[in-house]
């Protein structure tokens, strides 16, 4: 079997603003649990969700591949390399920040609020150059993945500097999805929607689950239907 690790949607931590509330499955800011730093080099989901007209002003990162997801709504990006885009549900942002970068993200519409996923990934290097993707994916099918970021960017995935790989895929009742992965490696399951069942553990909205994968072969099944975002990553 392979050794899990489950993280509730319901002791994430929790920052509320008025114009934020954000759901933290590993430490972040003013959040701090040890026993929850991270998984292998995957160090920060945020579930965020930003009211209308709001959001981050210009900040900095550095040394760091940091992904968005947007889920509904519509989230407006700047950065310093000149970068400045809309993204709206079903786009994905990578910006490698590198060297460094400052960027700001604001809710583009004056009406409804913004649902992203924000992650962070450590990089296999320091002090690259800094760099930005971005693109549309569509939704999985039932029982299918969507390759979302990897190494090399196969498939016309987003390029990240780090030997791992994120999807997003889909398990109804009929369709399970299964996943190869080498043994020794990590596996973090973060759900979007809906309920997915993996080797006796049930997970739902805004649950997490890290898997130190022996078995090689992975199999998510569900009882309804679920989406959720799966990070292939080295021990």
């Amino acid at each position: 079997m392979n050794t899990q690790h489950f993280r509730p949607a319901t002791e994430r931590g929790h920052v509320s603003m008025g114009w934020l509330d954000s759901r933290h499955t590993f430490s972040f800011g003013h959040f701090y649990d040890p026993n929850w730093m991270g998984f292998g080099p995957l160090r920060v989901i945020n579930e965020d969700r930003v009211q209308p007209g709001k959001g981050f002003q210009t900040h900095g990162h550095a040394n760091m591949e940091i992904l968005s997801f947007v889920l509904s709504g519509h989230l407006a990006h700047k950065d310093t390399l000149g970068t400045q885009i809309d993204l709206h549900a079903g786009d994905v942002q990578c910006m490698s920040a590198g060297s460094g970068i400052e960027h700001s993200e604001f809710n583009g519409s004056n009406t409804e609020a913004v649902h992203f996923l924000q992650v962070w990934i450590q990089p296999d290097r320091v002090n690259a150059a800094p760099r930005h993707a971005q693109r549309n994916f569509p939704r999985p099918a039932a029982g299918e993945w969507v390759l979302i970021a990897s190494a090399d960017g196969e498939a016309e995935s987003l390029p990240i500097r780090q030997d791992a790989r994120v999807f997003r895929g889909a398990a109804t009742a009929d369709a399970p999805v299964s996943l190869e992965v080498a043994a020794g490696r990590k596996v973090w399951v973060q759900m979007i929607e809906g309920q997915w069942a993996f080797e006796g553990q049930m997970l739902t909205a805004g649950d997490g689950l890290g898997i130190d994968v022996t078995t090689g072969s992975l199999q998510f099944s569900s009882p309804t239907q679920g989406e959720a975002l799966v990070f292939d990553l080295p021990a």
